[in-house]
């Protein structure tokens, strides 16, 4: 899914907030994926945005993670976490971002910690 900004300024803030977004969840990911049993592969893929996605591997287990979707999770409020028809209208998080603008660094690495602790307790409950 591709989002769709409500408001010219969500979409600058979007750019503040998405290249931090992705390193965080990149190293994230990387450290959740050592201290696992889950063995990680990075798949470029080109729709319907360009990017990756980790595919993970347990056995005959296989859990697929797109990195966009997981960015997107972290910075707008409320992202749909389903397939949809319609590519979703989102606001951004603003507690990820100061009074001028700035990313705030330990409120986003906080949300990005909970999210994918979230997704491996999910994996792991499987």
């Amino acid at each position: 899914m591709k989002p769709t900004f409500k408001t010219a300024q969500a979409w600058e803030q979007a750019q503040t907030l998405m290249q931090p977004t992705l390193i965080r969840v990149v190293d994230h990911l990387r450290q959740l994926v050592e201290a696992s049993n889950w063995q990680g592969d990075y798949q470029k893929i080109e729709e319907p945005l360009p990017g990756f996605e980790l595919h993970l591997t347990q056995g005959e287990k296989v859990h697929i993670l797109k990195l966009w979707d997981l960015c997107f999770q972290v910075c707008f409020v409320d992202y749909p976490t389903t397939d949809l028809d319609v590519d979703p209208l989102v606001d951004i998080d603003t507690q990820l971002l100061d009074g001028a603008g700035d990313v705030e660094w330990e409120v986003l690495d906080r949300k990005v910690r909970e999210l994918l602790a979230a997704v491996f307790a999910g994996l792991d409950g499987e």
